[in-house]
């Protein structure tokens, strides 16, 4: 059989999966939108200085929680999902069939990346819907794009991260203490302008300050040109091309 079809029916495969079990759908959906509630109930919707001018808080959390949506689904889930179906020994099972091991993995990261752009919009709309944010229609382009190499590169490092994780258990404890340190001193959970050289230097190396800068500046309603940061973006992808690696 084709491998290719059988690549498409492993993505089918992993959508019903994930539907068919209700909490863990409901959460993933919902767990950006209760960060999103947090941030603007602690800081409020006070006016929030950026590149060209004034806007809200609530322009800097949307595109935030929006890049934390895409790293939970794509890396975090990927990640613990592949841990613990290795554990079970469906990864053994799968390379007993003629489904390609490629095609396997493509197939979970595929399906991670539908749900990370599932979750884009659903943070988006309440964005918009609760907080009054503009989503700036001329820097739409970059603005998917960007989650697009976020999204591939993060699943990328959320496959590579499996290759140290010992075992099903220990997954949730490895992967959130690699990325929760990160998440704070990038630009995600906390507005870092007026933080320490060090601390913003050290998140310079990791690809989490560089997948939020480019989403910002094209959330930014008033950049004034197409929205692209090539720079964030290539070193982002660079780092997704490592894990591919």
């Amino acid at each position: 059989m084709n491998p290719f079809i059988l690549s498409l029916r492993q993505i089918r495969y992993e959508n019903r999966a994930f539907w068919r079990n209700p909490p863990a759908a409901f959460f993933t959906v919902v767990f950006p939108l209760i960060f999103l509630m947090i941030f603007n109930v602690l800081f409020g919707n006070e006016e929030f200085e950026v590149p060209g001018g004034t806007t809200t808080t609530s322009t800097f959390y949307v595109p935030a929680i929006v890049a934390f949506s895409v790293i939970s689904a794509c890396f975090t889930n990927l990640a613990m999902g592949v841990s613990m179906a290795r554990d079970r020994g469906l990864l053994k099972r799968a390379r007993s069939t003629p489904l390609p091991t490629w095609g396997y993995l493509g197939g979970r990261v595929m399906h991670a990346m539908l749900v990370a752009f599932l979750l884009v919009g659903v943070v988006s709309v309440m964005g918009v819907t609760l907080y009054g944010v503009d989503i700036p229609t001329n820097t739409l382009p970059a603005f998917l794009i960007a989650v697009g190499v976020g999204a591939a590169t993060f699943s990328m490092l959320g496959l590579a991260l499996t290759s140290i994780i010992p075992n099903a258990d220990a997954s949730p404890a490895i992967v959130n203490g690699v990325i929760l340190p990160l998440l704070f001193i990038s630009d995600i959970f906390i507005p870092m302008e007026d933080a320490p050289t060090w601390i913003t230097t050290a998140a310079d190396v990791f690809p989490i300050r560089h997948f939020s800068i480019a989403l910002r500046t094209a959330f930014n309603p008033f950049e004034t040109g197409a929205g692209f940061e090539w720079g964030h973006l290539a070193v982002t992808a660079a780092w997704g091309l490592a894990g591919l690696a």
